[in-house]
């Protein structure tokens, strides 16, 4: 490793290994192939922690469904004087697992650290400079800052920035919320955060690493969720540690209590006086276009054993299944005929469908639930592809059809949400060749029509399937080469959240994705640039799907 310092108490370790390339030549890399969707990124921070780089660790372990391309972390070692805290930054690319060895985490000492799993949105897919979390040291001391999300005003503030001669160091948003800080007039380092906070629009969830505290913030409209949960007795001194996390699977690993979630709007400073009295200090930041929480955090990118948003995703996603059967039911047969077997698209349509088949169940129909694959868990993100040329390959790799389910039955398959068809399309090839009598298909959220600017990584407009379709139903079912497909409608998805989520109604969610409308403005600047950074094909994980 190369270690340079950066002032007098910030040291820096970056892993060689990051400056070769992701994949080498002949290799595929899977889940771009196989069109999983780009989890954005997780944050993850702790404070008053023994050992804070272990608890960091397996926290961002938690995460690691949320950004798989690379990750780091920042650790805060007191001072021998105590009044000052050393930083010390690891980042590498790769999973959590890759990134960080046994020894790297010991060369990370600290009670407080903030890390970060990556997949990018604004900004170059594999610059090592535009990994998080950012470390810098200015005039009132050292700041580690993460983001989870994407500022619609991303090009505003970088002209801004350019126009005054700042120097930029990378092409991601989340770096601009430190020139927010340090150019702030605010005195007080808190003041000058939260002066940042509130020029930035769009989405960000933020965990910020101070030299006495750790900060937690979440933009007016919650796009992006965050929770802070307590360590009982985990602090070097016998008192609590506290942490913060995109999901609560991450408080799960570090054995940390849930307290609360990180309501939106809201910023919570976690300081020695929260140790000793379990009091957050909080501001709020001013509310200009209503709260807009992604609904699809709840269909697909969160892991179903999280709570968000007030509710644990497992139950709204078995709500959304049961009004996609209530909407688009399966098929009736006759009594003699055997049941209509329903199987989902591993692994994030698993929950839908239980919530489907027991709603069709409830209303008469005959139907079973089965798995009708076999996804293979010891494929990694890369394989040699035999042939570059066969598509279908790279999907059998990944998933074998079930002959015994599938042969010489009706088959309804459930996937959680489709945006450009192309895996959907290999999936049901497979089922028909494993000699499925006749395939439907059920989707558990409405179709996608526009990309997202908060966070979300997708085509052009144009490319997405529903688009390319023009809507109809008749020709993206002929196109998939299926009987029928169904949508869950946009009404019914938010319906069946809202049955859900104590919050949901008094909060309301975004679907920008789903209908347009959006509820922080977009600039056309914006749109324009999204546009011709994509490209005729753009990389990202939806390329393929």
């Amino acid at each position: 490793f190369f270690r340079f310092s950066a002032g007098n108490n910030m040291s820096v370790q970056m892993d060689p290994s990051a400056f070769r390339p992701p994949a080498e030549v002949g290799l595929v890399d899977l889940d771009q192939e196989t069109g999983h969707y780009n989890e954005k990124c997780g944050v993850f921070g702790c404070f008053n922690v023994q050992k804070a780089s272990h608890t960091c660790y397996y926290g961002m372990v938690g995460l690691q469904h949320r950004g798989q391309e690379g990750g780091g972390m920042v650790t805060g070692e007191l001072s021998s004087t105590g009044d000052r805290s050393r930083f010390h930054l690891h980042r590498g690319l790769g999973l959590v697992t890759d990134i960080f060895t046994p020894d790297d985490i010991a060369s990370l000492p600290g009670t407080s650290a903030i890390g970060h799993t990556r997949y990018s949105t604004a900004g170059g897919k594999t610059q090592l400079e535009g990994f998080q979390p950012f470390c810098v040291r200015y005039r009132i001391g050292n700041l580690a800052l993460a983001h989870n999300g994407n500022l619609s005003n991303f090009h505003e503030l970088r002209s801004f920035f350019e126009q005054h001669g700042v120097l930029l160091q990378s092409t991601v948003d989340s770096e601009l919320f430190l020139h927010l800080i340090s150019h702030s007039k605010r005195r007080s380092q808190l003041d000058q955060i939260f002066d940042a906070m509130t020029q930035a629009e769009g989405a960000f969830s933020c965990v910020i690493m101070t030299e006495t505290s750790l900060v937690a913030v979440r933009d007016p409209n919650g796009f992006r969720p965050l929770c802070i949960g307590r360590i009982p007795k985990g602090g070097p001194d016998g008192g609590d540690g506290y942490v913060v996390a995109s999901e609560t699977c991450a408080l799960d690993l570090c054995k940390a209590e849930y307290v609360r979630e990180v309501e939106p709007g809201e910023l919570i400073v976690i300081d020695r006086n929260t140790v000793n009295t379990g009091a957050f200090t909080t501001l709020r930041l001013p509310q200009k276009f209503g709260v807009s929480q992604c609904i699809f955090e709840y269909v697909y990118f969160a892991r179903p054993d999280s709570l968000i948003f007030g509710d644990f995703v497992t139950k709204v996603r078995r709500e959304h299944g049961r009004q996609l059967a209530r909407e688009h039911p399966v098929p009736k047969v006759g009594p003699d005929s055997p049941p209509v077997v329903v199987v989902p698209v591993p692994d994030s349509a698993a929950h839908a469908t239980m919530g489907y088949v027991e709603e069709c169940l409830r209303m008469g129909l005959s139907c079973i639930q089965d798995l009708g694959f076999f996804r293979n868990p010891y494929v990694g993100r890369s394989f040699i592809a035999p042939s570059q040329e066969n598509r279908d390959i790279k999907v059998r790799c990944k998933f074998n059809p079930m002959r015994h389910v599938c042969e010489g039955q009706i088959i309804v398959m459930i996937d959680d949400s489709i945006v450009r068809g192309t895996t959907a399309k290999q999936l049901i090839r497979l089922v028909m060749a494993a000699g499925a009598k006749e395939v439907h298909f059920r989707v558990a959220s409405p179709p996608v029509t526009d990309p997202c600017f908060y966070g979300m990584d997708f085509p052009t407009k144009e490319e997405l399937f529903a688009n390319v379709h023009a809507g109809d139903k008749t020709a993206m079912a002929k196109w998939l080469g299926v009987e029928s497909i169904g949508y869950l409608s946009p009404e019914g998805l938010v319906e069946s959240t809202v049955r859900s989520s104590p919050t949901g109604a008094s909060h309301g969610y975004c679907r920008a994705c789903f209908t347009g409308i959006y509820p922080v403005p977009v600039t056309s600047q914006a749109a324009q640039v999204l546009s011709e950074e994509k490209g005729p094909h753009p990389e990202n994980l939806f390329t393929k799907r």
